[in-house]
């Protein structure tokens, strides 16, 4: 993913963001902090947060983090008939934005990093699920004790992205943002699925070009790793 930043969710009407958010990055991976929304059900009614997750879901009956750096995307298809996925599905739905996201293209002369993005700039809402996992070494007076995490759902790839990838993220209109959040929800699937119906509309306002090959290296971060090469 590339740069993600609260001013990236202000069409979601949050009502709390975070003063704990990552920096903007242009190449943020699994493990490390990124921005994401979700709806709390703790107030009534619910608050829309802002706030800093830990890429790779790490459900609340793991034995440490490690298994997050595994599930850092979810297929939308089997999502119900995994147990790592499907508690997170029925009541902790998250929406991840950013300006794009980077995927590599098999050639003639291998992989090639090209970056993905809507040609008009506008955010990109990626459909995401998150998790809280409690950290059994620490004291429970310690701030730190509880990890949030994510996942970002994928799906078949469609229309001229097929070309790139047979995988794409499940893009999300606001619309559809608005309604994967709402806590109230008693069936996540449809409105997953008429996100799903509408990726090949959402998909038809992206372009993409070639990279430099720093992007494959997480220490490496700055706005030129997404200059045409």
């Amino acid at each position: 993913m590339a740069r993600v930043g609260s001013e990236l969710v202000g069409e979601l009407r949050a009502d709390l963001i975070s003063d704990r958010l990552p920096e903007p990055s242009f190449n943020i991976a699994p493990t490390q902090q990124a921005t994401i929304v979700l709806d709390s059900a703790k107030t009534d009614p619910p608050t829309r947060r802002v706030e800093s997750a830990r890429w790779g879901l790490v459900p609340g009956w793991a034995k440490d983090l490690s298994i997050g750096s595994r599930a850092f995307n979810a297929r939308a298809e089997e999502l119900e008939g995994k147990r790592m996925f499907a508690p997170a599905l029925a009541r902790r739905r998250a929406v991840i934005p950013a300006t794009g996201y980077y995927e590599w293209k098999r050639d003639e002369h291998g992989k090639v990093p090209l970056f993905i993005h809507p040609e008009g700039g506008e955010p990109l809402l990626f459909a995401g699920l998150y998790e809280w996992w409690k950290d059994p070494s620490l004291a429970d007076d310690d701030p730190t004790r509880w990890v949030l995490s994510f996942t970002i759902l994928t799906r078949g790839a469609v229309g001229a992205l097929g070309s790139v990838h047979d995988r794409m993220p499940v893009f999300l209109d606001v619309d559809h943002a608005d309604a994967w959040l709402d806590t109230d929800l008693d069936e996540p699937r449809d409105v997953l699925d008429a996100a799903l119906d509408d990726a090949p509309r959402v998909a038809e306002s992206f372009a993409w070009h070639e990279v430099g090959a720093a992007v494959g290296n997480v220490r490496n971060d700055g706005a030129h790793l997404i200059d045409p090469v």
